[in-house]
């Protein structure tokens, strides 16, 4: 039976393997294809527009010139317009109605022009999110048909390997079958560099062992569960996570970089009941890397908190301070509080490193960007003190948000974090609460 199941799945992946090929190379003709470019003994890859953004360019060349046509005639018939201190018509000139209807015929095409100039500026801003789906999807295709885990295999006797969802640093993850248990689930495999040390290879072991232990004892509803670990050879080791069918926030904001603020609370509320338990557990637990790429959501749009990788237990001894910061430099700055850049000392941190995360995460889904060093890389946001010149948050005029909604930002971005809720105090905020109405 086993057997039979995992031909089944196979059978069905290699389909869906086609499928995805054969999908990319139609959406190349229309949104682009990566070229490659020669100069001299360098060669380098670019992005070459497909004929759809050819088309929209035309169309906006078009436009122009169009757009600069009439107001030259617009100057041309201010010159003829009729002198009005002269008593009576001008020779050559329009009388005055004339002039003023012929102006009005010009402003209305100009207004036209500019409804059609919008038309085309939103579709070339679906265009680069298309684009940019593409880029991702040939980016795993690449990185699938490169894998030495892309023929099916089946690991620990139990999970059949299907498809590549994505590729990081040092990690591969598929979707897989568990042939024990019946579900599909996630393959999370960790590939150790050959030309490590063997001291470093040990370092990263201890450390994934660590994120596992701390993992494995999670059950909640809206933090991925860790079902298995287990190594694969001497270089290679791998742990099963629960299978979110749904895409991670990241995804979903590269798509919609602004939600709706029902869409974006609800996901904020999933998001502090997952670190209500974290923090109501015996020893409490601060995730430390909350961001869009670390939230998923399943089939039915449930939101969970995943990557323990550099969460902290919180030991019983540690005061109200907070618990000394050991991998100072970690993390993903933009959503780390002021006092992880902490230098003239060891930093103490608290829950409240989170909830600070989480007030990032629900500014950037309101307002389509972060508030602190948007456009600013990891490097630079250390050099100039970014963060820790972050002492008010601005608030743009568009689009529309509630003045709940700021206040609760407001405060989970207190800068000083004495001042700050940690995730207990601040989940009792009636912008986390829902009521019968």
């Amino acid at each position: 039976r086993t057997k039979i199941i995992s031909e089944l799945l196979i059978s069905v992946s290699k389909a869906e393997r086609q499928e995805a090929r054969m999908k990319v190379r139609q959406e190349s003709l229309r949104l682009g294809n990566v070229g490659v470019i020669r100069a001299g003994t360098i060669i380098s890859e670019a992005w070459e527009d497909g004929q759809a953004l050819k088309d929209l360019n035309a169309q906006l060349r078009n436009l122009l010139e169009t757009k600069e046509a009439i107001e030259r005639q617009r100057k041309l018939l201010k010159k003829r317009q009729p002198d009005k201190s002269d008593g009576g018509d001008v020779e050559g000139g329009l009388q005055e109605e004339d002039s003023l209807i012929q102006d009005e015929i010009y402003k209305s095409r100009l207004a036209s022009i500019k409804r059609e100039e919008d038309v085309i500026m939103r579709e070339r801003d679906r265009y680069e999110l298309e684009k940019g789906r593409l880029i991702r999807e040939m980016k795993r295709i690449r990185d699938e048909d490169g894998s030495r885990f892309n023929n099916f295999q089946i690991l620990n006797h139990r999970y059949a390997l299907l498809n590549l969802l994505g590729k990081g640093g040092f990690s591969e993850v598929y979707k897989a079958f568990d042939l024990v248990d019946h579900r599909y689930v996630a393959c999370k495999l960790h590939g150790l560099n050959a030309q490590w040390s063997e001291e470093k290879k040990q370092s990263y072991i201890r450390h994934a062992i660590r994120e596992y232990n701390i993992h494995k004892t999670l059950v909640h509803h809206h933090i991925v569960r860790l079902w298995d670990i287990f190594e694969i050879d001497q270089n290679t080791f791998c742990t099963i996570l629960e299978y979110c069918s749904g895409k991670d926030l990241d995804a979903v904001l590269k798509a919609t970089p602004v939600l709706p603020e029902r869409e974006a609370r609800i996901i904020i509320v999933q998001i502090f009941q997952g670190l209500v338990y974290l923090n109501k557990k015996s020893q409490k637990i601060i995730h430390y890397d909350l961001k869009p790429g670390n939230v998923l959501f399943d089939e039915f749009g449930i939101a969970k908190v995943t990557d323990f990788g550099l969460s902290k237990i919180v030991e019983d001894d540690v005061g109200s301070q907070g618990m000394e910061l050991t991998s100072q430099g970690a993390g993903t700055y933009w959503y780390l509080p002021p006092e992880c850049f902490e230098l003239s000392k060891t930093p103490l941190i608290s829950s409240k490193v989170d909830v600070w995360s989480a007030g990032i995460l629900l500014y950037q889904m309101l307002f389509g960007k972060r508030p602190f060093g948007h456009d600013q890389s990891q490097e630079r946001i250390l050099r100039e003190d970014t963060i820790i010149k972050a002492r008010k948050v601005e608030f743009p005029t568009r689009p529309a948000v509630s003045n709940e909604a700021k206040e609760f930002i407001r405060r989970c971005l207190t800068y000083n974090q004495a001042d700050r809720p940690d995730v207990l105090s601040i989940a009792q905020d009636p912008y986390l609460t829902y009521t019968k109405k």
